[in-house]
């Protein structure tokens, strides 16, 4: 991707640039690390083989990685406290949140387009390997990570315990919390996901995300499943989706020579 090519960003004017193929993605802090040890995987640390955190940073602290880093995993951890009221089992919910993007690769050894599902199903064969849950519990992680593959869609196979169906509800609806971030951070997350398809030309990238928003815009109600989620971000989220798809189909009409040019920022 051109290194001047932009994304508007709202509300000061300021321009956030799309990451070319020769951008670093961001590395999490030590002091991260350190502080999702402390506040979240001490209390789940029982529950696994003693190689389950090697493995886990091993994912979400690779170089390819962006969006699908350990930055997402702190934001998921931090929100499901401040909605732990309305869990049955937030430790299992924590633990799907840890291992839910474990294995992430966005091209396949063909050199295509590596799909969500077999990253998905990956990463909660890569948990099952690691666990050392009971045999109810693990299966009931392992079908909070399979749903996953289709946010919106997903539905409880069986009620693993009392309250599983509302806690898949719950656990997808903090992973799609970040489409209701300020808009900011949202294109900044856009960028990100921009660097991990670098090898992706321009046109197909901008496409296949077009299409992905507006199957989440469409989704409408059923983006957040919850009540108290769908206050909280529903509205937020359906603003940034039809803006970003918008700019996004701007850049597409642009002119190669033109790519250049900044598409007009957001107000606030």
């Amino acid at each position: 991707m051109s290194p001047a090519a932009v994304i508007p960003v709202c509300p000061d004017d300021q321009i956030a640039t799309v990451p070319s193929t020769e951008s670093p993605a961001p590395r999490s802090s030590s002091a991260m690390l350190d502080e999702i040890i402390r506040k979240h995987w001490r209390s789940l640390e029982a529950s696994h083989k003693p190689s389950a955190w090697d493995a886990l940073d091993g994912g979400y602290g690779d170089a390819r990685r962006a969006y699908h880093g350990w930055e997402h995993i702190a934001d998921l951890l931090e929100k499901l406290n401040g909605f732990q009221a309305l869990s049955a089992k937030p430790a299992l919910i924590a633990t799907a949140i840890f291992w839910h993007d474990s294995v992430y690769a966005t091209q396949a050894p063909d050199g295509g387009r590596r799909s969500d599902l077999e990253n998905v199903r990956d990463s909660a064969e890569l948990f099952l390997r690691h666990t050392l849950l009971n045999a109810d519990d693990a299966a009931a992680v392992h079908e909070l990570i399979m749903a996953t593959a289709d946010h919106t869609r997903a539905e409880a196979r069986k009620e693993h315990y009392d309250g599983f169906a509302g806690d898949l509800d719950l656990f997808l609806d903090l992973d799609l919390s970040p489409l209701a971030a300020p808009w900011k951070i949202f294109a900044a997350n856009l960028e990100h996901i921009r660097f991990e398809f670098a090898w992706v030309p321009e046109p197909e990238f901008y496409t296949s995300q077009i299409g992905m928003l507006e199957g989440y815009l469409n989704a409408d109600a059923r983006l957040f499943r919850r009540a108290e989620t769908r206050k909280k971000w529903l509205a937020a989220a359906k603003d940034n989706l039809k803006f970003c798809i918008v700019a996004l189909r701007a850049k597409l009409a642009l002119e190669p020579a033109d790519r250049d040019t900044p598409a007009p920022a957001r107000s606030a």
